[in-house]
């Protein structure tokens, strides 16, 4: 839908600005990490270590154990809800997030149709249920358990079923810091002991992602979601909301009272990681990544470790560790100043203080190359 054309233009720079507040990493934030889980709506967890990273570069004096705890306490989880994708949620959302996106976690089984030709998906269900409430099970287990109820389906689309109808969780030791374990699933209610809410009309959840991500359009909480037909609930709420354009004329939404600094303040360099929710939070991501870099973070599947210099993707990272030596690798995608440099110095031998136990530390940079080759 076309802006109004007496909406005020917002830059990518003034857009950029706003984003990193809204996602504390304009400045470092004091909120407790169960504030912070919560109003970023959840991190991205694929793998493992980066929600701990992800909260390194937006608290100020983050340490892992204290993510590591909650996560033990049960206070926050690992569970597929956004994008059909693993988050870090506190519980409160994992008990509501995951109901809202219910209905598009089940058309994904679409694509495993011909895989499930003749299974009872509610029957699946329930043995699924009762199976990881007995005791939390791992996907090898769950498949070869239904693989018995149903031998001639095909066992991935046996699990991947499972995991679609079911709020399933990965539940302890997997995801603490400096700790290792198989996936092991149960149940969200189950292992919070309590019971999801019912569906929930999207409205808050727009107003929150607002919050955190804004100012946004219908196309970027949509594909920031992986839902669709959130206009009716944009509708909704607009005339509680503020309105802009971006630099190509899209529609943007926000709250009246959230902060949109001035395009000129100073943005201090950020280590994020793979599948950081800053650079997945907008269908259009030029607010982040320069239109020159897109695709330079990332091979395929794989995404590197993205750092942002004046508040821009300008290089991506790695991290290894050997003989008591943790060295940040820093590959520029284009240019940096002498001063940029020394920031980014500075930025990382704090990252590596915090979240490595080496003894030594070291910061190179290097020409770009991909990592992926």
């Amino acid at each position: 839908m076309a802006a109004k054309t007496n909406s005020p233009v917002l830059s990518s720079r003034a857009l950029n600005r706003a984003t990193l507040e809204r996602q504390l990493l304009l400045n470092r934030s004091t909120m407790p990490v169960t504030d912070a889980v919560g109003h970023l709506i959840g991190l991205q967890a694929q793998n493992t270590k980066p929600p701990y990273y992800q909260l390194h570069a937006r608290l100020g004096g983050f340490r892992p154990a204290r993510l590591s705890a909650l996560m033990e306490s049960r206070e926050v989880v690992r569970i597929v809800t956004l994008r059909s994708t693993i988050h870090t949620h506190t519980a409160d959302d994992a008990l509501t997030l995951r109901p809202l996106v219910q209905a598009a976690r089940e058309r994904e089984l679409k694509i495993f149709r011909a895989g499930l030709a003749g299974v009872d998906l509610d029957r699946l269900a329930e043995i699924s249920k009762e199976l990881v409430e007995e005791s939390p099970r791992t996907m090898k287990e769950l498949r070869e358990t239904l693989l018995g109820h149903w031998p001639d389906a095909d066992p991935q689309a046996l699990a991947v079923a499972a995991r679609c109808r079911l709020p399933l969780v990965q539940v302890t030791p997997r995801g603490l810091w400096g700790r290792s374990g198989q996936v092991a699933l149960t149940t969200a209610e189950h292992w919070l002991g309590r019971p999801s809410e019912p569906v929930p009309a999207p409205d808050e959840t727009v107003l929150r992602y607002l919050a955190a991500f804004g100012p946004a359009s219908v196309k970027d909480m949509q594909v920031w979601a992986g839902l669709t037909r959130l206009r009716e609930a944009f509708e909704r709420l607009r005339p509680r909301l503020l309105t802009f354009r971006d630099e190509n004329g899209a529609e943007l939404f926000d709250l009246p009272d959230a902060p949109r600094p001035d395009p000129d303040t100073p943005a201090p360099p950020r280590f994020l990681p793979e599948f950081d929710n800053v650079l997945l939070g907008h269908a259009d991501r030029s607010r982040v990544i320069p239109p020159a870099y897109k695709g330079r973070n990332g091979k395929g599947n794989q995404t590197y470790g993205s750092l942002l210099v004046d508040g821009f993707l300008a290089a991506v990272w790695r991290l290894d560790t050997s003989g008591g030596t943790a060295a940040v690798t820093v590959q520029p995608l284009g240019r940096l100043s002498r001063a940029e440099r020394e920031e980014i110095t500075g930025e990382a031998l704090g990252m590596l203080s915090v979240m490595t136990d080496a003894t030594a530390y070291d910061v190179r940079f290097a020409t770009f190359v991909d990592f992926g080759e």
